[in-house]
């Protein structure tokens, strides 16, 4: 129980630090520290995101940088494609499963080691023409059109797929999504991403709950240390370096993928 909980403080950690995305670890933590499988480690992992991101999306919400409408849709459509996710993922060999994941894994590595180097997000904040969400320059909200609304819809949709899928919250998908897609400032779309997630996972733990899944001590106590870290990474984040945080945690997912990759096929 030791040892879970401190896997679930580094993970929480990361996730503070990262705003959205760095909870990607909380399975390979499970798998890899203790030994659990793929289906056993989902359902912990999620509790453990969820539980942290709400912390989050409280505290976005309490500074008004949260777009509900949005993260309303994007949970529904999630809501919606993640028992499909699940229903996959119980059919899947675990050696599937796990390769799933460290290509994942690897994906969100090279997006962070671009983003470090500007190569993400460069001039983003002014080819606007681009962008299919746009803000209302005078009331400072979304402009709720079909392309917009069908956005964000698919966006949330590929969210709850991966969610039930593979356990994930998700932020690895949503926060470059707002960037590419929507003319939100950064502090907005790490908010937004973050209540996206609590509430795409709470729908599916309510599914894995009902589906007979029990949670054990050390899975409880990974979860509690999870959103420690998580109020402690955000309270240390500003003090932290982007450039090297986000190397640092592009390097680690490599690292991660390629044990998994090893431990599978070696």
């Amino acid at each position: 129980m030791c040892l879970a909980s401190i896997f679930g403080l580094f993970i929480g950690l990361i996730l503070g630090l990262t705003g959205a995305g760095g909870g990607i670890l909380a399975v390979p933590a499970l798998v890899l520290g203790l030994g659990w499988t793929m289906t056993q480690a989902a359902p912990v992992a999620l509790m453990a995101v969820g539980a942290s991101a709400a912390v989050g999306a409280i505290d976005g919400l309490r500074k008004g940088l949260v777009r509900y409408r949005a993260a309303l849709l994007m949970a529904v459509l999630g809501g919606a494609g993640t028992p499909l996710g699940l229903y996959v993922a119980h059919r899947l060999p675990q050696t599937l499963l796990m390769s799933l994941f460290s290509l994942v894994l690897v994906l969100v590595a090279i997006r962070m080691h671009r983003q470090s180097r500007g190569a993400v997000g460069a001039g983003a904040e002014h080819d606007w023409e681009r962008k299919n969400c746009m803000l209302d320059p005078g009331t400072g909200r979304l402009r709720w059109t079909l392309r917009c609304s069908l956005t964000l819809a698919t966006v949330g949709a590929c969210c709850g797929l991966l969610t039930g899928l593979l356990g994930v919250g998700g932020g690895f998908l949503l926060v470059p999504a707002f960037r590419q897609l929507t003319d939100i400032r950064l502090h907005g779309i790490v908010a937004t991403s973050l209540m996206v997630i609590a509430l795409v996972s709470a729908m599916a733990i309510f599914g894995a709950l009902r589906a007979g899944i029990v949670i054990p001590a050390t899975g409880v106590a990974f979860i509690g240390a999870s959103v420690l870290g998580m109020v402690a990474g955000r309270l240390w984040a500003p003090h932290v370096p982007a450039r090297g945080l986000q190397e640092g945690f592009a390097g680690l997912c490599v690292a991660v993928a390629g044990y998994l990759l090893w431990k599978v096929w070696g």
